[in-house]
C-alpha cells in the first residue's frame, strides 16, 4: 500500500513532519500513544485481529479505533518507514506475571539512526516507555515518573521498569525494578508475526482472550479499563472505580479513550 502520512499525522495530531533523528522518533511515538488507545475489544466482539498494513490503517486511522501491540506497531513501523526511518520488527517475551518462560507475544521495533540501534514501542499497553538507545544500562524517564532501563542476561536484552506502573492492564502493581519484556535482535518474518498474533488473539486462558483491556497514555500519566475496572494515574494522583452501568462504560470509552461503540456492541462485550 501507499502509506497516507497526512492522514496518520492528522490522527496522532502531529503538527510537523518529524526529523530523522531520535528526537523525531520520540515525537512520533509520543503523539501516537497519546492519540491511539491500546485495546483488544475486537477479540471479544468476535471480529479477530488482522495485522496486514491495509487492515491496520483502516481500523486505527480511518475508523479511529485502537489496537494491541501487533496492530499498533505495524502502523508505527509503516509510518516510520514512510517518513524515512530505517526500522524493522522484533518479537519479545513478556515477563510480567510469568511463572515459566513465556512465548513471543509482543512486537516492538528496532530503529537504526546514524548507524546506532534504538528500540521504539508504540504498543505496550501496560505502560509508556520512550524510545531508548540499545545500550546496556541505558535509562529513560517516562512522563508519569516511571524509569526504564535496558540490560542483558541469558534471555537477551531485557527492558525493566521502576516506579509507578500506571494502569497495568490487569497484571497488578509491583515495586522496584520489574522486568517488562525480553527480546533478541533475530530477524522477524511476516509469518512469525502472523503466528504470534494468532496465538495472542485466540489461545484459551490467556490475558487478551480472558480480559477486555483498554488503555491510553496521558500527558502526565496513564488510564486503563480492565473489564469494568477503571484506573487513572496523573501527576502522582491515583483514582479508580468499578463501572456498573453499560451507559457509563460506553461514555468512558468515548470520553477518555476516544473509542465509540454502539450500545449493542457494548452489550456484546458481556461485561454487564
Amino acid at each position: 500500500m501507499s502509506f497516507d502520512l497526512d492522514a496518520y499525522f492528522a490522527r496522532i495530531r502531529l503538527p510537523a513532519r518529524p526529523t530523522l533523528d531520535h528526537h523525531g522518533l520520540a515525537a512520533v511515538q509520543r503523539a501516537h500513544r497519546l492519540a491511539i488507545p491500546f485495546e483488544n475489544l475486537d477479540i471479544r466482539l468476535g471480529r479477530g485481529i488482522r495485522i496486514d498494513s491495509d487492515s491496520v490503517f483502516a481500523k486505527l486511522v480511518t475508523a479511529k479505533r485502537g489496537g494491541y501491540c501487533f496492530e499498533q506497531n505495524r502502523l508505527f513501523l509503516d509510518a516510520l518507514t514512510a517518513v524515512g526511518f530505517d526500522a524493522r520488527p522484533l518479537l519479545a517475551r513478556v515477563w510480567l506475571g510469568a511463572s515459566d518462560t513465556p512465548g513471543q507475544t509482543h512486537m516492538l521495533l528496532l530503529v537504526t539512526i546514524d548507524g546506532a540501534p534504538w528500540i521504539a514501542d508504540a504498543g505496550f499497553g501496560g505502560s509508556y516507555g520512550p524510545p531508548m538507545p540499545l545500550v546496556a544500562g541505558a535509562e529513560v524517564e517516562a512522563p508519569d515518573g516511571a524509569r526504564f532501563r535496558l540490560y542483558e542476561d541469558q534471555r537477551g536484552w531485557v527492558l525493566a521498569r521502576n516506579g509507578h506502573p500506571g494502569a497495568t492492564d490487569g497484571r497488578g502493581a509491583q515495586e522496584g525494578w520489574v522486568d517488562q519484556y525480553s527480546f533478541t535482535l533475530a530477524p522477524v518474518a511476516p509469518a512469525d508475526l502472523a503466528m504470534a498474533n494468532h496465538w495472542t488473539a485466540t489461545a484459551p486462558g490467556t490475558r487478551f482472550v480472558d480480559l477486555i483491556v483498554v488503555s491510553i497514555a496521558l500527558p502526565r500519566g496513564f488510564a486503563s479499563l480492565t473489564d469494568r475496572a477503571y484506573k487513572r494515574h496523573v501527576g502522582g494522583e491515583d483514582s479508580e472505580a468499578v463501572i456498573d452501568d453499560p451507559r457509563v462504560y460506553r461514555l468512558r470509552l468515548s470520553m477518555m479513550f476516544g473509542i465509540d461503540l454502539s450500545a449493542d456492541e457494548v452489550a456484546a462485550l458481556g461485561l454487564f
